[in-house]
């Protein structure tokens, strides 16, 4: 339609070719620039998405490796609570004399080990009243408490924690009580 009403006021003598031919050649620079505007904002815009998605998956890593230093943090904080918790609670076992053999897995192997403990301790192991635990690759041995304590933190650490006798602290009551010789059951 545009050309019918240029040609009706080029007819009228309103207007000349030259003044039709620049016009419609500045409508088109115009659409041109319009549309580069048009590209150039899209391209901001995706530019724009780009790096808020670079910036939200920075985030994520960041918390990623936050959790995960945390967790080593946390970790080693507990193995240091287990040493602390065996170094100061081990029973002495320097003048062990008799062979307390149990079982340990290593690497998936189930070996017999031994460790040397005095008769007294022996006995308290086997009532479940003493454990014995591993720490850097030697044994030693604690109270049944600390044992579950540690038990608490990390099972890997307890190698021997037997079940505690109840029937032997009932007989103990009843210890001071002499049998006479002549009772018939």
């Amino acid at each position: 339609m545009s050309n019918a009403l240029q040609e009706q006021l080029l007819k009228a003598g309103l207007t000349t070719e030259k003044k039709i031919k620049k016009q419609i050649h500045t409508k088109n620079k115009q659409a041109k620039q319009n549309k580069k505007k048009k590209n150039q904002r899209t391209e901001m815009d995706e530019s724009k998405r780009l790096a808020i998605k670079a910036e939200e998956q920075k985030r994520q890593r960041d918390r990623e490796l936050n959790q995960t230093k945390e967790a080593k943090a946390k970790q080693k904080a507990i193995i240091f609570q287990i040493k602390q918790l065996i170094e100061m609670n081990r029973a002495d076992i320097s003048n062990g004399e008799i062979a307390y053999n149990f079982k340990d897995t290593v690497d998936g192997k189930t070996l017999v080990r031994k460790i040397l403990v005095t008769d007294a301790l022996h006995d308290q192991i086997s009532r479940g009243k003493f454990a014995i635990v591993k720490l850097n690759g030697r044994y030693a041995t604690v109270p049944a408490i600390i044992a579950n304590k540690i038990k608490d933190r990390d099972e890997s650490y307890v190698i021997v924690l037997n079940e505690e006798d109840k029937k032997d602290d009932v007989e103990d009551e009843y210890a001071d009580y002499q049998i006479p010789d002549d009772l018939m059951w």
